[in-house]
């Protein structure tokens, strides 16, 4: 099976000024296409450090993909480093990417420079991939065995998101023209509810079953749950397909109704696409979730067929003025409560004439919390169509408790409040 590597260059990366986006998109369409990446490394704005890292990693492994270091500054020094690496004798003038350098600078109003035009100089052990979305061209070099005993392949990205994922097609297509690939396959579940250490003991036994080819993975997050992923490197794709999915078929009664999905679905994916299935409604009232829920809904395309909208009522006085839950409610029981909750998700489906309604109450933190109602406590409302008693609407509620920092503790209120959602509207729709 072919190996990659995927090096990151920039001090900004280092010093935690920007996140690295650019692997996880690299490293997906490599195994899309049966690449095992076995390397991600970040290193900074030095030549002599560029050189030798990205030496050692075409040691090691047949791709090498580089993002980085080939803007139109004078301290982007990728290219340079890459043309010694590769014994270049000097630059050459590629008119392709001139072209579009003139053209993206002719439609921002600016006069092009001795800078720009060096970007379209490259080295002359480089085949170019024009870069449509920016300046700087992608290169590739190719190494011989005497080099490095085999033939590794080195891709050269820019590091701005959008134009390194531009080029990723240009890239695949050449791996697949000069590699011979393997198949990967990779199918994931995605559970909620349950807890990783508690989900693996529950699966113990099955996971100490699984074949010795196949390879489980527990991905945790506190907004999707734990997702399980089952991997097969080599072999008949199709093969790996049935054989994964079996593996699945045997564990899925174990977990039960805490799995929602599989690959990259979300539980508002999820309950989006039960929802406009359906011709339902939802809205939302959020105190300490603060808009965030409702953002997850309406971030997704097509949030206009079911979603009517939100109130966040951060202030006890949106609460009675606009949800209507009274003050006696608020004073017996205190925003964060049962009542409360229920009072929100009732208040704003009569409100916005919704099938559905959720609602948040908590304390996220750092402070506000109390011996009763500690930091990380959350209460959830749903309200639902009553089934049993057709045209009124019921309520349920939820209390949840996390330990976690602020911003963990709203991530984790939402999944709560979107499971709770998740499992009222299978229940009403199976009813």
């Amino acid at each position: 099976m072919k190996t990659a590597a995927i090096c990151t260059i920039g001090d900004e990366i280092l010093i935690g000024q920007i996140v690295d986006t650019n692997s996880s998109a690299i490293a997906i369409e490599l195994n899309n296409i049966g690449i095992k990446v076995c390397r991600m490394i970040s290193i900074s704005d030095d030549g002599t450090d560029i050189k030798q890292s990205i030496k050692s990693l075409l040691h090691n492994f047949d791709i090498v993909i580089v993002t980085g270091g080939l803007g139109p500054t004078k301290d982007d020094i990728t290219k340079n480093a890459l043309a010694e690496l590769s014994g270049s004798r000097g630059d050459i003038f590629h008119e392709g990417q001139m072209q579009v350098i003139e053209r993206i600078l002719a439609h921002r109003g600016i006069d092009i420079s001795d800078i720009n035009r060096a970007q379209a100089m490259v080295p002359d052990t480089c085949e170019v991939m024009v870069n449509r979305k920016g300046t700087a061209p992608g290169m590739i070099f190719r190494f011989s065995p005497a080099d490095f005993t085999h033939c590794p392949v080195l891709y050269s990205l820019p590091g701005v998101p959008f134009e390194a994922i531009g080029l990723l097609p240009d890239v695949m297509a050449d791996i697949r023209r000069h590699f011979a690939l393997d198949s990967i396959y990779h199918k994931t579940i995605t559970t909620y509810g349950i807890a990783e250490s508690t989900l693996a003991k529950m699966i113990e036994p099955w996971e100490d079953a699984l074949p010795s080819d196949m390879h489980l993975a527990y991905l945790p997050n506190p907004l999707t749950g734990v997702k399980l992923r089952l991997s097969i490197y080599g072999g008949d794709r199709d093969e790996e397909i049935r054989r994964i999915d079996r593996e699945f078929a045997k564990v899925m009664p174990v977990i039960g109704d805490a799995v929602y999905g599989e690959g990259d679905d979300t539980l508002q994916s999820v309950i989006a696409e039960r929802l406009t299935e359906s011709g339902l409604t939802l809205s939302v009232a959020e105190s300490c979730t603060g808009g965030f829920l409702a953002s997850l809904f309406t971030a997704m395309p097509g949030a206009s067929k079911y979603f009517y909208g939100s109130v966040t009522s951060y202030d006890n006085s949106v609460k009675k003025n606009i949800l209507n839950v009274s003050i006696e409610t608020i004073a017996e029981h205190g925003a964060v409560s049962r009542e409360c909750a229920e009072a929100m998700a009732l208040g704003v489906s009569r409100a916005l004439n919704t099938d559905f309604a959720v609602s948040t109450t908590g304390i996220a933190g750092p402070d506000g919390g109390s011996e009763d109602k500690p930091v990380g406590t959350v209460w959830v409302g749903v309200a639902y169509p009553d089934t049993d008693h057709p045209g009124k609407t019921a309520v349920i509620s939820r209390m949840f408790r996390f330990n976690n920092d602020r911003y963990t503790n709203i991530q984790r209120f939402a999944g709560s409040a979107l499971n709770l959602l998740r499992t009222v509207l299978c229940s009403v729709l199976h009813a």
